[in-house]
């Protein structure tokens, strides 16, 4: 916030709702990018934005290929979307995930599990909602270490000095 000379750093307030692998990317490229920046940095995981942090489902996090507008992408040698209909066969979720994953080694982007470690070292706070882990059957001893618990009023504090508050 400020700092000795008087100076104020910037807040940005992300709350990460969304526990699929492409929603989980967001939080944590615009966390880590304000956190480098020297912003001050909080993200509140709730409800299913919690299996990012969770022990062992952010291992299992996927991209589902159904209800998502923009899946499966434009095939160069189709001139028109691949019909959503696609995605309900066996095995795309899959083949979407793996896609992704794909994508995002190819922008040289780290690994889920990296940008989680990248976030902690760069001083970003990220918080699991304590009514939404009861709400999700979640106990305190499966979100990751690092991870600090909070209900809404204290987030709601901390976003109200923020500069910029995103719902992702």
């Amino acid at each position: 916030m400020s700092e000795a000379n008087g100076t104020r750093h910037r807040r940005l307030a992300l709350i990460a709702s969304k526990g699929t692998l492409d929603m989980a990317y967001p939080p944590l490229i615009l966390g880590t990018t304000a956190a480098s920046m020297g912003w001050e940095v909080g993200i509140f995981f709730t409800f299913y934005g919690l299996d990012i942090v969770h022990k062992e489902r952010s291992k299992r996090l996927a991209v589902s290929p159904i209800g998502n507008p923009a899946m499966p992408p434009p095939i160069a040698a189709m001139p028109i979307k691949v019909p959503n209909v696609v995605g309900m066969l066996p095995g795309m979720t899959t083949a979407a995930t793996m896609m992704m994953k794909s994508w995002m080694d190819r922008a040289h982007l780290a690994p889920l599990d990296e940008m989680l470690a990248i976030a902690k070292e760069l001083g970003v706070k990220m918080y699991a909602c304590n009514t939404t882990m009861r709400v999700m059957g979640i106990e305190r001893e499966d979100i990751m270490d690092g991870v600090e618990f909070a209900g809404s009023p204290a987030f709601l504090d901390f976003a109200a000095d923020a500069d910029v508050q995103l719902f992702i």
